[in-house]
């Protein structure tokens, strides 16, 4: 297809993207932007989904509150939600899901599993919900069996087996040491004054799990960790929930010495809470504005002041020659936004990600177009997410001709990318190219990103955001209709 003489509507775009997730061509061929009749730099405002993070949380919470609790504008379609879903009701709570809006019933503090004997929750892929639940069976009057896919019984939780050790439990590997499938036998009584200490922490969602346990003990949790936080980002949003909620939360400046009091506030009887559009999800299309002089996107009802530490990613995007800015809705009524518009050129960065290791995905795949290369640190989270997250965006990004050296100077996490010498391929002639996405949603949104300017590529799977975000590719195929 010449670059000079495009062939495609957006209303053909959108026939080719906007299907039915099980409909979608595999491989799915993405068109560029320059494939367009008339396209000019696109101008779009979108909302996601709710966040997986802060839906996953209170879900939980208001699960084990006593009374009702309303969850509105909630991720409830996706994988891993439903994952949690399921789990929670197999341990008592009522969970009635309509549109966006989840209806809580919850435990009052204790689970009442529908088994009075040995339980297994199987939640295949859902780290989140692993881990939470993980914690969450210290309230439960049976031992439970927490396993997943083959994938999850190779993701570490040996850290958190032994904060529950710390807690009174017992917990048991039932396959490989250190992962799950695990079993989690309840202690006896609770402790009145319990504490956790962590020496290692590969993942922050081990605090937070134990942080939204704490909030049910009979006298909370205290924590302690010895070295560095990982994605802090992530335990802060966990304590603002909290607080938001009435329970009375305590932190160090440095996040390293924690005190979760017991559960008061809006939990004492349910509680209502509007959970904020993903921004996970968002910095992919924020990195697509990025990518191309000119071009818009807004999302609609987040701002810096959130919970969600990716709120943080248009900053970043901003070094690399955007403009990022909050806007307001010009009826005032649609609450705060955040847009991203791109700059002249995309300069590299040097950007420390641990606090947003989700974003950085994107952020790692925009530095493959940037004018020289980039150095992303903070990333070694990515190692042991749904895939290798770092081996396999060297593998696929080596397909276009790009560099990605990992482990700078022996630094774990630090990534540098090369752009190619003379940038990415973007004639009618580029050797087809079918990037695998390791049955990992973040892969197939972030390598999106090089099909909106490289001819010939296609996502293999384009399924899998299902995991996260069911609407990925409609609201991707937006950026067309400009």
């Amino acid at each position: 297809m010449p670059d000079h003489a495009p062939q495609l509507s957006a209303e053909q775009v959108a026939e080719l993207l906007a299907l039915p997730l099980d409909a979608l061509a595999d491989p799915l061929p993405v068109p560029t932007l320059r494939s367009i009749r008339g396209h000019g730099p696109f101008d779009v405002t979108l909302r996601p989904p709710g966040s997986k993070s802060l839906t996953n949380r209170a879900l939980l919470l208001a699960s084990l509150a006593s009374g009702g609790s309303i969850l509105r504008g909630a991720l409830t379609d996706a994988v891993d939600t439903c994952a949690m879903a399921g789990a929670l009701g197999e341990l008592g709570a009522q969970i009635d899901i309509d549109g966006t809006t989840i209806r809580v019933r919850g435990v009052g503090g204790q689970w009442a599993p529908t088994s009075n004997g040995e339980i297994t929750l199987d939640l295949e892929n859902a780290g989140t919900a692993v881990r939470f639940l993980a914690a969450a069976c210290v309230l439960s009057p049976v031992p439970i069996v927490i396993t997943g896919n083959q994938r999850m019984r190779e993701r570490p939780i040996g850290e958190l087996a032994c904060a529950l050790g710390d807690l009174g439990a017992t917990v048991e590997s039932l396959g490989e040491p250190g992962c799950p499938p695990i079993r989690v036998t309840p202690p006896a009584s609770l402790p009145e004054c319990a504490e956790v200490f962590f020496d290692q922490l590969p993942s922050s969602q081990f605090v937070s799990a134990v942080l939204l346990l704490g909030a049910f003990l009979p006298g909370g949790l205290s924590v302690e960790i010895d070295g560095e936080v990982t994605s802090a980002s992530y335990v802060r949003m966990t304590l603002g929930l909290l607080d938001v909620l009435g329970v009375t939360v305590r932190s160090s400046a440095d996040s390293r010495v924690m005190r979760v009091a017991s559960r008061g506030g809006a939990m004492a009887g349910g509680f209502e809470l509007d959970i904020e559009p993903d921004a996970s999800g968002a910095s992919v299309f924020w990195a697509a504005a990025a990518s191309m002089p000119g071009a818009r996107v807004t999302v609609a009802g987040v701002d810096e002041t959130g919970l969600q530490g990716d709120l943080l990613f248009p900053s970043v995007l901003a070094r690399m020659g955007a403009d990022a800015r909050s806007v307001s809705a010009d009826d005032g009524k649609a609450g705060p936004s955040l847009a991203v518009r791109g700059g002249r050129t995309l300069s590299p960065v040097m950007a420390d990600m641990g606090d947003m290791p989700d974003a950085a995905m994107a952020l790692v795949v925009l530095g493959s177009m940037a004018s020289a290369p980039s150095m992303i640190r903070g990333l070694h989270t990515l190692r042991s997410k749904e895939t290798d997250r770092l081996d396999a965006l060297k593998t696929e990004l080596a397909k276009v001709g790009v560099g990605v050296e990992l482990d700078v100077h022996g630094e774990a996490g630090a990534v540098r990318v090369e752009p190619p010498t003379n940038g990415l391929d973007r004639s009618a002639s580029a050797a087809p190219v079918v990037f695998e996405t390791y049955d990992d949603h973040r892969m197939a949104m972030a390598l999106s990103l090089i099909a909106l300017h490289r001819p010939n590529v296609s996502i293999a799977d384009p399924g899998c955001v299902r995991k996260t975000y069911p609407g990925f590719w409609t609201e991707f195929a937006k950026l067309y209709e400009s």
